[in-house]
């Protein structure tokens, strides 16, 4: 199976980079599922349902999200209405929303997907989120309930997301991190068979500082004084993600690099899907 994820999309220029070259990508590259995080997708802030639903007719299979999933309030009424919509599952109980879902891939294998928040330097209230990773492999193991499983795992430490990856490997095909809007050049394949890339970076404009035009959080390191709001770069933008070929009889990692395409960094195709 062919799967592509694709990192943090930034603003209107990542939103757009992103739904002008996907159906393409999918085409050309006979893609079997994507998953997107839409996070970031309005204004740098959240994400509204209109982007939501444009994501998916671009042809993204599931949209994650992260710690800014409710910052345009409307995600607190849509979550419920659409299984292709993902919060983090360490979320407290009755959050709205789904934290995991299974769902059909074009190949017609079950892919489970879960996207999970860390606790260092972000949220320490929220769920232990190894936990909450072993109650989903629990309830829906790979190579049994489905065929391939991927976390988005939406974390600010390094380690935390390298510790995560370890602690479900074997039992998973990709671990991805997100968040950091950086892309890590750690693309591997664990000892248990788990694809892992500890942030896939962003889909967004890379003349920036993390998607947000750069003069107000420079302003902001230099003169310790906000003099205006984060605004989003609206400059050409760059996608940036992970592609994984997955086996069809272990749904474990076979092959795992990253995928950039864009003016900014340095471009890249799977070789394998060349």
């Amino acid at each position: 199976m062919r799967l592509l994820f694709l990192g943090d999309m930034v603003g209107r220029a990542g939103r757009q980079a992103v739904w002008d070259r996907l159906p393409g990508l999918i085409s050309d590259l006979k893609l079997d599922f994507v998953v997107v995080n839409g996070e970031n997708a309005a204004a740098g802030f959240g994400i509204t349902e209109e982007i939501f639903l444009d994501t998916l007719a671009a042809g993204a299979d599931v949209v994650t999200t992260g710690n800014h999933v409710w910052d345009q309030r409307e995600a607190l009424v849509f979550a419920d209405r659409h299984d292709q919509f993902i919060r983090p599952a360490n979320f407290p109980p009755g959050a709205p929303g789904k934290g995991s879902g299974v769902f059909i891939a074009r190949n017609g294998a079950r892919v489970l997907v879960s996207n999970i928040m860390g606790r260092v330097f972000m949220h320490p209230d929220l769920d232990d989120p190894f936990m909450a990773a072993e109650r989903i492999l629990d309830a829906c193991p790979l190579g049994e309930q489905v065929d391939a499983v991927l976390f988005d795992f939406h974390a600010e430490a390094s380690s935390e997301k390298q510790c995560f990856g370890h602690f479900v490997d074997g039992r998973a095909s990709l671990v991805v991190g997100t968040h950091t809007h950086v892309p890590t050049a750690d693309c591997q394949i664990l000892n248990g068979g788990t694809a892992y890339m500890t942030d896939a970076g962003m889909c967004g404009d890379y003349d920036s500082s993390l998607g947000m035009d750069k003069e107000e959080p420079l302003n902001r390191f230099i003169t310790k004084i906000a003099r205006g709001r984060f605004e989003p770069a609206n400059g050409p933008a760059t996608i940036c993600g992970v592609g994984v070929e997955i086996s069809d009889r272990t749904g474990l990692a076979e092959k795992v690099a990253p995928l950039r395409i864009g003016p900014r960094l340095a471009e890249t195709i799977p070789a394998f899907w060349a």
